[in-house]
């Protein structure tokens, strides 16, 4: 799955079970008190049968971190905890996003999709764009240029390179919308 964190929304993608073609899922409205966000994705990740997830990671155009960076980051790092919290330890990638929404924003834009429509697509296909990108890269047999979301005694200090290339991303990848 493919995961487009920002401040107001959340956009979800997923793959065919081959793992070549990522699509739009869904839109999530963020909700910073009560986080039903990550509670509506913890339950597609379950519907949709996910084995791993790529989330977003918005870096400068000089490759540095910004307010935007750690909240992506605190995201990803969150929702390990709650994954591991309910027994799923489920693969979570930090891949470099930059661009991504810039190139949303084109797609739709040469798509004919009206500025209006843009709030409720453009971080779906910023999604596909994460999802596309890293299956991309695994299939070329490429390192993802990201790391592994880990979490040892509480403590969110450790991350990993991408190993090895999965077979398939998703076993079920059923766009419902």
């Amino acid at each position: 799955m493919g995961v487009d964190v920002g401040n107001a929304r959340v956009g979800l993608a997923l793959c065919d079970p081959d793992g070549i073609l990522a699509t739009p899922l869904k839109t999530l409205r963020r909700d910073l008190k009560k986080n039903s966000d990550r509670r509506v994705l913890r339950k597609l990740l379950e519907v949709h049968d996910v084995t791993e997830i790529f989330v977003g990671l918005p870096k400068t155009m000089r490759g540095g971190e910004s307010a935007s960076t750690e909240m992506a980051r605190d995201y990803a790092l969150q929702l390990k905890r709650e994954l591991l919290a309910e027994n799923r330890d489920l693969p979570i990638w930090l891949v470099d996003e930059r661009l991504t929404t810039v190139s949303a924003h084109r797609s739709l834009h040469e798509a004919g999709v009206s500025s209006r429509d843009f709030k409720t697509m453009v971080d779906q296909v910023a999604a596909v764009n994460i999802l596309q990108y890293s299956l991309d890269s695994i299939k070329a047999g490429h390192s993802l240029p990201g790391t592994q979301v880990e979490i040892e005694d509480e403590i969110p200090t450790s991350v990993t390179e991408h190993a090895e290339p999965a077979e398939n991303e998703l076993d079920e990848t059923e766009n419902p919308e």
